[in-house]
């Protein structure tokens, strides 16, 4: 596979980073500055489940390659709002361990230079500045670093044969594929699907919803005084609960108090009880938990057999904001 150069045709020129809304762990970079390097472009967004799973990985070739020629650009390109907020962007990829430059993407230029159009996705560049392999979504891995070591023996530099080694823990494990059984699920009005509440919705306004008596597999339903606007649903009254019937090993949310907000407590329960050993990194086995700023929060990771599972968590002060479930 890749055994000669031709079989990695150009695809395009490196488009510049003009339009980065700012640069996280480095000055602003240009093509120009990156000229004699290999470069791999990282496109992600710190809430992305594929993308944080897909993190391992590139942050082991950043290491590993670093004085061999290569250079790791990540692009985060916000999917909600918060997630252009940058003391959350600084908090994310500094809680992720992510030490290679960033470009912050908040006006999506960068992701319309690219033609972009998935988190995640990788561009390879040679060292003349052409673009010339590129892969999107997760997996691939050790194809995509055969690509990095025909680039930099092209450019001159001396490359052993063997890939780096990476076992990832805990929320950037790999999914369990074969006992997936619920899709990614989000909550605000714009793309919504699922919601189980017998009450209407009304958009962009406050009104009590109800749990129905039973749940059908990846349907979800909200307890309380909720908001639903069009990326999230949001608590405006004490004591409001989310709950969630699905099949998968880890079940995470993407939710947490507005920047302005102060830090919101929660309980999870599984089938109406404590979740024990099946509790995820961000809470205890006791269900308990604090959602301290807007990211995605492992909640359940099952030790297995998996099944049909009721997941529900509540809050007992308002102003959390919840905005999509993703499974693994």
């Amino acid at each position: 596979m890749f055994r000669h150069r031709n079989d990695l045709p150009v695809e395009g020129l490196l488009p510049p980073f003009d339009g980065a809304t700012t640069w996280l762990n480095s000055q602003p970079l240009a093509p120009a500055d990156l000229r004699g390097q290999v470069v791999l472009i990282s496109f992600g967004t710190y809430t992305c489940i594929n993308w944080i799973r897909s993190l391992p990985w590139i942050r082991a070739w950043a290491d590993a390659y670093a004085d061999h020629g290569l250079t790791v650009v990540g692009v985060q390109t916000p999917e909600f709002d918060f997630e252009g907020d940058l003391a959350n962007v600084a908090r994310a990829i500094n809680e992720m361990d992510v030490r290679y430059p960033v470009a912050v993407d908040n006006g999506y230029a960068l992701w319309q230079a690219f033609d972009n159009h998935y988190w995640p996705a990788l561009y390879f560049a040679d060292a003349k500045g052409q673009i010339r392999h590129h892969h999107f979504g997760e997996g691939e891995y050790e194809q995509s670093e055969m690509v990095l070591q025909m680039l930099l023996r092209e450019a001159g530099t001396e490359i052993e044969q063997g890939l780096v080694t990476v076992e990832p823990q805990g929320v950037e494990a790999a999914a369990d594929w074969s006992s997936l059984g619920s899709p990614e699920t989000y909550l605000g009005y714009g793309r919504a699907v699922g919601l189980a509440s017998p009450e209407p919705v009304v958009p962009d306004d406050r009104q009590p919803y109800s749990a129905p008596a039973a749940l059908r597999r990846n349907h979800w339903s909200l307890s309380g005084d909720w908001r639903i606007g069009s990326e999230a649903v949001r608590l405006t009254q004490p004591d409001g609960s989310i709950s969630y019937r699905f099949f998968a090993r880890d079940l995470n949310l993407v939710m947490g108090p507005p920047a302005t907000d102060k830090p919101v407590p929660f309980t999870v329960l599984l089938d109406g009880e404590p979740p024990g050993p099946a509790h995820g990194v961000d809470i205890d086995g006791h269900g308990k938990g604090t959602a301290e700023y807007q990211r995605m929060y492992q909640l359940i990771r099952q030790p297995g057999p998996i099944r049909d599972r009721k997941f529900t968590i509540t809050f007992p002060d308002p102003g959390v904001e919840a905005f999509v479930f993703t499974f693994g």
